[in-house]
């Protein structure tokens, strides 16, 4: 599944507020390769979308590097000597949020649309033949006329994960993708993400569903108080964990 590929060095990244009165990310090093499906799963607050919103630099860290396919986007230059363009990496990182942020006076073709033209330079006629084939993708092709107000939050957030997708990432970052939907639409928006990874999608993703984590993950990593205390396969993560608050955080949680 995973090759030996890095696609994102973590290294010792730190996130501080107030000084250090607040450590939402304590020393955090961690490699993620290309074809990795990585689940972050921890306890409310232990730093886990604080580092995932870091990866694409939504959050700014205290300290430490992320290097992105081999440039460190931690630092204001690029390997060139000329000033980073973060957008330029960002554009090979998509992001699902909880909340969808879909434009609500756009129909959903035109937010498939608008960035792959926009950004890419992409013609109308291409941009909206590729949206379609993604929408198709999600069973949602005829909804493409539709307002977001018309959709339910699983059709919404299904169109948030294609509309990433139609920027062609390196890598999708997913920030509790499922956590503000009502529970019968979660499987809906799960079973894209699954079929994602078994195309070989690189993904990072923030998750309370410990079912994914185990059954999709090839890693799993737990966070607590900012730290990333004990990362393995899912198999020794929920079968063999070592950290007592790993332990504990599952006793809790399975």
């Amino acid at each position: 599944m995973a090759t030996s590929d890095k696609l994102i060095e973590v290294k010792n990244l730190k996130k501080y507020y107030n000084g250090e009165a607040i450590k939402a990310l304590d020393d955090v090093s961690v490699d993620i390769n290309k074809g990795d499906v990585m689940v972050i799963i921890g306890p409310s607050g232990s730093g886990k979308s604080t580092f995932l919103r870091s990866l694409n630099l939504l959050e700014v860290p205290t300290s430490g590097s992320i290097v992105f396919e081999g440039v460190d986007i931690t630092q204001k230059k690029g390997p060139d000597g000329k000033k980073l363009n973060i957008d330029l990496h960002r554009q090979k990182m998509g992001m699902v949020f909880q909340h969808f942020n879909l434009f609500p006076h756009k129909t959903i073709l035109q937010n498939m649309t608008l960035a792959p033209m926009k950004v890419k330079g992409v013609s109308q006629a291409e941009a909206e033949k590729k949206a379609l084939e993604l929408l198709d993708r999600v069973g949602l092709k005829d909804r493409a006329g539709a307002y977001p107000i018309q959709l339910s939050g699983g059709q919404k957030q299904r169109v948030a994960i294609v509309r990433a997708l139609a920027m062609e990432p390196d890598v999708m970052l997913f920030d509790e993708p499922t956590s503000a939907l009502d529970p019968e639409m979660v499987g809906e928006v799960l079973d894209v993400m699954k079929r994602l990874a078994k195309q070989g999608m690189t993904m990072v993703v923030v998750t309370h569903e410990m079912g994914f984590a185990r059954e999709v993950g090839n890693r799993v990593l737990f966070m607590a108080d900012g730290k990333l205390l004990e990362e393995g396969t899912p198999d020794a993560i929920f079968n063999h964990p070592q950290n007592p608050r790993l332990q504990d955080f599952l006793s809790k949680v399975l």
